[in-house]
C-alpha cells in the first residue's frame, strides 16, 4: 500500500520520498502546485493541495497505509497565525486523516519541543526523550508550534484515534536544504571562519537522509500509541566542530582557515551568520557538544543511521555545486 508524504519538496520530506522509492514503496505526495514537478521527479505521485485544507487531505489519503508528515514552516518571515495554521492545524488535519484512513502517522517534530529554537544548551548528561519541557519564548513561533503540534498527535493517540511516532531531529543539513547548509557555504567564502572554543566539540547536526532512514524504521515499527524519538546523529564517529567544517571546505575544494573568537565577541560575530535573535543560541550550538541522546530509537527501532557524516557532507556539497553553484 501507498505511503503519503507531506513536505515532499522540502528537506526531510524529499529524502523520505527518495528512501521509500528506493525500497520500491508506492509514494504519494501532498504538495502545493509549484512543487508538483519536484515530487514527480523524486518518484512520488503528486496530489495537489495544501496541508491546511481538510478537503485536500480527504482526497490524498485514499488507500494509504501510513502518512509521513514533514510539512512545516521553520524559519520564514511569517506571523503567528501562519505558523499556527501550518504547523499546528496542518498537523491536526494530518492526525484526523490518519485516523480516518486507519493509517500509521510519522510526525516529523524537532528537538525544539524541549526548550525552543534557542535551546541548544550544552550539558554533561545526554538528554533523552523524557526530559521535562522548559518554557519557550513567546517570539519563538517555530518552537511553540512544534510543541503544540506534538500535543495534538499525542492527545489523538491517547484517545485511541491513531498510532503516532514523533521524530525529533536537531539541526538538519543535506541536499535541498534552505537554511543551515547555505549559511555554511556562504561562511566558507570568507578568508577565515570564526572558531568559537577549541573546536573539539561535537555539534548538534544530523543529515536529512539519516532522518529519512529513521522515518522508514518508524514505518516498520509495531503500533504502540504515541512514542517520541530523538534523531540527532549521523552514522560513524561523530565529527568535531573543526572536522565538520573542514569536511565542507574539502568538498568545496577550499582551504579551511579559522580565526579563534573570544566568547564575549562570539555573539556579535555570529549575527553575520544567523538571524540576530538566534545569535546567542548559535554560539551555544557551535561551541557546545550535541546535548541530545538518540539511544532510544537505536534500541527500540534498530535505527542505525546509514550515512556517515563525511559521506553526507560530500553528497550535500555535490548537490549544491550542481544545482546552486555556491560562490560562483
Amino acid at each position: 500500500m501507498t505511503v503519503l508524504v507531506t513536505g515532499a519538496s522540502g528537506l526531510v520530506g524529499s529524502h523520505v520520498v527518495e528512501a521509500l522509492v528506493a525500497r520500491g514503496e508506492p509514494v504519494r505526495a501532498l504538495v502545493r502546485g509549484p512543487s508538483r514537478t519536484i515530487a514527480a521527479a523524486l518518484g512520488a505521485e503528486p496530489i495537489e493541495g495544501d496541508v491546511t485544507d481538510a478537503a485536500a487531505w480527504r482526497g490524498a489519503v485514499d488507500g494509504v497505509r501510513a502518512i509521513v508528515h514533514a510539512a512545516a514552516i521553520v524559519q520564514r518571515r511569517a506571523g503567528w497565525a501562519r505558523y499556527f495554521a501550518v504547523n499546528v492545524e496542518g498537523t491536526r488535519l494530518a492526525a484526523n486523516a490518519a485516523g480516518a484512513a486507519g493509517a500509521h502517522l510519522i510526525h516529523i517534530s524537532s528537538v525544539a519541543v524541549y526548550r525552543g529554537s534557542a535551546g541548544y544548551v550544552p550539558g554533561d548528561d545526554p538528554r533523552g526523550e523524557d526530559e521535562p519541557f522548559s518554557p519557550i519564548a513567546n517570539t519563538d513561533f517555530y518552537g511553540r508550534t512544534k510543541r503544540l503540534a506534538e500535543d495534538v498527535v499525542r492527545e489523538a493517540a491517547e484517545r485511541g484515534a491513531l498510532d503516532v511516532v514523533a521524530l525529533r531531529p536537531n539541526v538538519i543539513y543535506g541536499e535541498r536544504d534552505r537554511l543551515f547548509t547555505p549559511r555554511v557555504l556562504r561562511a566558507l567564502e570568507w578568508p577565515w571562519l570564526p572558531q568559537i572554543g577549541p573546536g573539539t566539540n561535537r555539534i548538534s547536526c544530523v543529515y536529512a537522509g539519516n532522518v529519512a532512514a529513521a522515518a522508514v524504521a518508524a514505518l516498520a515499527a509495531p503500533p504502540r500509541g504515541f512514542r517520541a524519538y530523538n534523531v540527532t546523529r549521523d552514522g560513524g564517529p561523530a565529527l568535531s566542530q573543526r572536522e565538520f567544517f573542514t569536511a565542507f571546505a574539502t568538498a568545496l575544494g577550499r582551504p579551511y582557515k579559522t580565526l579563534p573568537i573570544p566568547l564575549p565577541l562570539a555573539t556579535t560575530v555570529t549575527r553575520f551568520l544567523v538571524a540576530p535573535r538566534l545569535a546567542r543560541a548559535a554560539v551555544s550550538f557551535l561551541s557546545g557538544d550535541n546535548p541530545y541522546s538518540d539511544d532510544r530509537i537505536r534500541a527500540e527501532l534498530n535505527w542505525q543511521p546509514p550515512t556517515p557524516a563525511p559521506d553526507a557532507i560530500r553528497r550535500t556539497v555535490a548537490w549544491f555545486i550542481a544545482n546552486e553553484k555556491p560562490g560562483r
